[in-house]
């Protein structure tokens, strides 16, 4: 490995990124933090003297300036961009109940960090305290899902997006469940989604027309010019 002289390459102190900021999740153009410069290295390439591949790391700070979080980020020689603490999925709080935002936000942690397994067995957590929540019954987490429709309003496709979340899980959770091939970042990624698009539907949309009811009510009740 080949550092580059001053700390820096020639030319470039810092590179401007844009990144999703892992403590107040919001995207930005991160920028370097008082001029410090990126390291800069080249990465030998095999069996070859005098070439290899750029790479960079530096520091970065959140243009919020609310969060003005520290970010330590590197492009490694194939281009990727890789930061610390990771980048997390977006995630709205609202509404719902505190044991369940615990739940998903273990799941998009546990993704951040490449830990997909541990990311699906959160996810199905979700589900089980969701379950809870809204006091569905059954003999087993099948039922339970299933139930879910009697005690609150939730489109059918959702409930069957629920059902595969409960394999999912299974599948991280059981060596003898083999009903996905493998469950890997593209795997979590949709859980995840499709978690949160049921709790939307349980928790967020009724809250949202509530809202809109509240304002047609204020509107009529006002008196007119």
């Amino acid at each position: 490995m080949t550092i580059f002289p001053k700390g820096g390459r020639k030319g470039q102190d810092s590179k401007d990124l844009s990144i999703r900021c892992p403590s107040c999740r919001q995207i930005g153009m991160f920028y370097g933090m008082y001029g410090i410069p990126d390291l800069g290295w080249y990465e030998p390439v095999p069996n070859e003297h005098n070439a290899g591949f750029p790479a960079f790391a530096g520091i970065r700070i959140c243009p919020n300036i609310k969060c003005n979080a520290l970010v330590f980020v590197a492009i490694n020689p194939e281009g990727s961009l890789i930061t610390y603490p990771p980048e997390t999925l977006d995630f709205d709080a609202s509404q719902i109940p505190d044991p369940i935002v615990q739940s998903l936000q273990e799941a998009i942690r546990c993704h951040a960090a490449s830990c997909y397994r541990a990311s699906a067995l959160m996810v199905r957590r979700v589900l089980e305290e969701l379950c809870d929540d809204k006091e569905a019954k059954g003999k087993d987490l099948k039922a339970r899902i299933a139930n879910l429709s009697s005690v609150a309003i939730i489109p059918t496709e959702l409930l069957a997006a629920a059902d595969e979340l409960r394999v999912l899980g299974n599948d991280a959770a059981h060596i003898e469940a083999k009903a996905y091939d493998q469950i890997g970042r593209e795997e979590c990624e949709l859980a995840i989604e499709l978690a949160k698009e049921l709790l939307k539907a349980v928790y967020q949309y009724q809250s949202l027309v509530a809202r809109l009811r509240t304002l047609k009510k204020t509107q009529l009740s006002s008196p007119q010019p």
